[in-house]
């Protein structure tokens, strides 16, 4: 594959080695900027050295990474909208990038300076969603149709819910280890066992929670937050050098013919159920000789989809064996198809238990665009895990003095790091991303809340604020450097 790639034209090579940059130092910053956010809790109530956490934490980052997948890096990516997805040439993929890249990094650096735990998250979705409706006003597109909306609706409802999630179940659990074990030394803050006993570090008990926790933010971090990362890199790869990522060259025969059977069960499920898709996917109305077209995709024009990719994939046993435009052409058919079922998935009349077989299908679909060589993994682990060692104090101090009033209990910090652990464990599953920063900040608030602390309204102004201002302000970046960089590449 390096063979391939040094074989490039040098600008081209030039281009592909900035935007790799440009990704990897944006993980770089969330390192430092979101993972600060993990290791807050445990540096503030003495459980461990600040330079022991943040080295272990970048450590769980750096595995959360390796071991999370690619579900949330491809939520990210059908961010766009499936027709800017298919329309992939270097210039367009070129401004693309480092317009979202050039936006995200210049509000994470800025907030980071602040000290204000704005999110890497909301950062990086708002200038995927800029990119998404700057191109809808360049090509005339409806705005309406510039951004896949169904998939920022769910982004935008697990961003939101998340943090509300964060704040009450953190408060609920504070106030039950109070009402179990109200006498207990973790409802001491720092500062107080320090002048009571004379101890730095917390009881046994707590810190052994403190910590562990602590790792397990940073490990689910990873896996979430260092996914989007992945998600930037295949769109720069993609979007860079089409003819050598738009497919999984390493896919095996089996699963090429995984995706060949995918195709044909489709084509049957569509005959299936013609009774109540005929009308919607113009089945049986294709004219002869008739494509699909180029650059946008026509539930209409399933069929003759259908019929291109089983000519395409005819006796295929390695994607090597097509040329580079074969293969941007398979994965825009496969893309199509699998934007079609989706749309088909939701129509009411479906029957729930057809619905559930489409959902199979669309898994097997895209199982050979959808994925990222091991080499990308290592390098957002890297960067992220790298990040993690750098720029801790400035959030630390926040979240663990500048939220409430008061300094935070052991107690507190245990119910902020476990609610964010589960919540951000179980966006995982769903892969759906969410926000380390505002999941565990809440929690803290919640836990100040409980403990009849107070809150420190400035600090929870700019931090509200941030959230706010986040997403139109990225968005309004990205939108309008990528109407720049048009300007400079046609």
């Amino acid at each position: 594959m390096f063979d391939l790639i040094l074989g490039l034209d040098a600008w081209v090579l030039a281009s592909l080695v900035l935007a790799l940059a440009f990704v990897l130092f944006f993980e770089f910053i969330n390192g430092f900027h979101d993972t600060a956010n993990a290791v807050a809790t445990v540096i503030y109530t003495k459980a461990m050295s600040a330079y022991t956490a943040v080295i272990l934490s970048g450590i769980f980052n750096f595995l959360g990474v390796l071991l999370g997948g690619v579900g949330v890096a491809y939520a990210i990516v059908h961010l766009l909208p499936v027709e800017l997805l298919i329309n992939v040439n270097t210039g367009h993929g070129l401004a693309m990038v480092f317009s979202l890249l050039a936006a995200a990094i210049a509000w994470n650096l800025g907030t980071w300076y602040l000290g204000i735990p704005a999110s890497s998250s909301h950062t990086l979705i708002g200038s995927i969603l800029g990119v998404g409706l700057g191109n809808a006003l360049i090509t005339d597109v409806p705005l309406a149709d510039g951004v896949n909306w169904q998939k920022a609706i769910d982004i935008a409802i697990s961003l939101v819910v998340s943090p509300l999630a964060g704040f009450l179940v953190a408060a609920l659990l504070l106030l039950g280890l109070k009402w179990w074990l109200p006498t207990s030394k973790m409802h001491n803050t720092p500062e107080t066992r320090k002048e009571i006993k004379g101890k730095k570090h917390p009881p046994f008990w707590n810190r052994l929670v403190l910590v562990l926790s602590a790792m397990a933010v940073s490990f689910v971090h990873g896996s979430n937050d260092g996914q989007k990362g992945i998600g930037m890199i295949m769109l720069v790869l993609i979007g860079i050098v089409p003819g050598l990522f738009v497919l999984d060259l390493n896919s095996t025969t089996y699963q090429i013919e995984r995706t060949r059977d995918a195709t044909l069960h489709l084509s049957q499920f569509y005959q299936r159920n013609s009774a109540t898709l005929s009308e919607y996917l113009a089945l049986g109305k294709a004219h002869e000789g008739e494509m699909p077209a180029l650059f946008r995709c026509d539930p209409k024009q399933t069929e003759v989809t259908i019929e291109a990719l089983l000519e395409d994939l005819k006796g295929i046993t390695d994607y090597n064996m097509l040329d580079p435009e074969k293969r941007i052409e398979v994965r825009r058919y496969l893309l199509c198809l699998d934007d079609t079922a989706k749309k088909v998935g939701k129509l009411s009349e479906l029957p729930s238990r057809e619905r559930a077989d489409l959902d199979k299908l669309r898994k097997d679909l895209t199982g050979t665009t959808e994925y990222a060589p091991f080499w990308v993994i290592l390098a957002v682990a890297l960067s992220l895990g790298i990040g993690t060692m750098v720029g801790w104090k400035r959030v630390v101090l926040t979240v663990g003095e500048k939220i409430g009033k008061q300094g935070m209990t052991y107690a507190q910090g245990m119910s902020a790091q476990i609610t964010a652990t589960c919540a951000i464990g179980m966006a995982n599953l769903f892969s759906l991303p969410v926000s380390t920063t505002h999941v565990l900040s809440s929690g803290v608030a919640g836990t100040m809340v409980a403990n009849k602390s107070g809150l420190q309204g400035g600090t929870i102004r700019n931090i509200l604020m941030a959230w706010l201002l986040t997403l139109p302000v990225s968005m309004g970046l990205a939108a309008g450097l990528f109407w720049i960089a048009t300007r400079f590449v046609g």
